[in-house]
């Protein structure tokens, strides 16, 4: 039955690939390369590219066990940063603070909270380092009008050392409202690619969207206004019928490959799809 089932979905993926992906006029194109597949406990939340090439995975069960009896019992989706991994913590529902952790190149990790500001949620979908490695977006889950912005912990001379409490800086306001962003990734200083949970179809035309983020600079530290824009719809392709989740995103700026993950729904829900993309001109 196993093998019935990986057959199905790969022969769904063929018949798509190659078809290109329809973008928003005047924004670029992304066509679809190949699919691969990670088991979802392991690697489901959220992915980042090394420098070398390779990939970093984070699922339920990357959470370490000391930070679990925190009570930190959600990690996002991940970034790295000039050899830092930068990981995205939240606690109960109950929670006061959120955490970044970042662990360096030689495998030493510092924990960074963050309270909540007044009006602020919870949630600690991802994290996504600046280019510059000075700058650390965020975001919170349900309807929202901004992303999150603070001074990258580490990498950023303003932040403590070896970990400590962490203020947010300006926030990115954004043109529209958008929902249920599980991740976010730079391409350039001034833009981002975000991958959107939302099934509502209300906000964009397409059902969990690609979305785009343009702002008039680079990210600063001081407040500014992103446009948003409604690339394409994400992949929903399995042998396997109900619900599906996007996660995470990940722009490996060594070779321009896009890569998003898609949980099918049902009994498929133990794999989680990776979709790679590159971008191309007509």
């Amino acid at each position: 039955m196993r093998r019935q089932l990986l057959a199905a979905t790969a022969l769904l993926s063929a018949f798509a690939l190659g078809a290109g992906t329809a973008s928003a006029a005047g924004a670029p194109r992304w066509a679809e390369t190949g699919t691969t597949y990670t088991g979802t406990l392991g690697g489901g939340q959220g992915l980042a590219s090394r420098a070398d090439g390779s990939l970093l995975f984070r699922g339920l069960a990357s959470i370490p066990l000391d930070l679990r009896v925190k009570g930190w019992n959600h990690i996002g989706d991940p970034d790295i940063a000039r050899g830092h991994v930068f990981d995205a913590y939240q606690g109960p529902d109950n929670a006061q603070s959120k955490m970044f952790a970042v662990t360096t190149p030689a495998g030493k990790r510092y924990e960074y909270v963050h309270p909540l500001d007044a009006g602020e949620k919870l949630n600690n979908s991802f994290a996504a380092v600046s280019p510059d490695g000075q700058w650390l977006v965020s975001g919170e889950w349900g309807l929202q009008n901004r992303l999150q912005v603070f001074p990258a912990p580490l990498l950023n001379p303003s932040t403590p050392a070896t970990g400590g409490t962490l203020a947010q800086a300006g926030q990115i306001t954004l043109d529209k409202p958008v929902r249920d962003i599980q991740g976010c990734d730079f391409v350039t200083g001034a833009r981002l690619l975000c991958a959107s949970n939302d099934a509502t179809g209300t906000l964009f035309p397409q059902v969990r969207p690609l979305l785009q983020v343009d702002l008039p600079h680079e990210v600063d530290g001081r407040p500014v206004t992103g446009t948003v824009t409604s690339l394409f719809a994400l992949p929903q392709r399995s042998a396997c019928t109900g619900t599906f989740e996007a996660e995470g995103i990940d722009h490996d700026a060594r070779d321009g490959t896009l890569r998003v993950q898609m949980i099918p729904p049902g009994v498929c829900a133990v794999t989680t799809a990776v979709h790679a993309y590159q971008q191309v001109t007509d």
